[in-house]
């Protein structure tokens, strides 16, 4: 089974990226609920700082280091999970959903750890 293409992630942190600013901005602009607005904040603060990451995989990818090209998936699998649990809660998903969130959370630094990982990938003569 052949796994999606750099493209592919890129195209899925783009839109990754597009659902975190507007949630972000109907936090800032469109909700009343205190609780709510912060959920929405914290999701899409986490889930552009994910795509951000995932822009960085592909940037070690074509910078020679192969094994990057796993990481978009806990970074992506995380803000799905992470930022979308706080979403839905914030337009009403019962509250136990919330127990569910750091499953993402994880995700995440499984993602951060395969990236610091595959920076060892990166050629070692370079001294710069």
């Amino acid at each position: 089974m052949r796994g999606l293409a750099r493209r592919d992630w890129l195209t899925l942190a783009a839109l990754n990226a597009f659902v975190a600013i507007g949630m972000g901005a109907f936090a800032a602009h469109g909700i009343s609920d205190p609780k709510a607005a912060e959920w929405l904040r914290t999701g899409s603060q986490y889930a552009f700082w994910h795509t951000m990451a995932t822009f960085a995989s592909a940037a070690l990818m074509g910078m020679g280091a192969p094994r990057a090209r796993f990481a978009p998936a806990f970074f992506l699998t995380g803000s799905v999970i992470f930022a979308g649990t706080l979403y839905a809660m914030a337009f009403g998903a019962p509250r136990w959903l919330g127990a569910v969130t750091p499953i993402g959370g994880v995700l995440f630094l499984i993602g951060w750890a395969w990236l610091a990982v595959s920076a060892r990938d990166l050629d070692r003569t370079d001294s710069r």
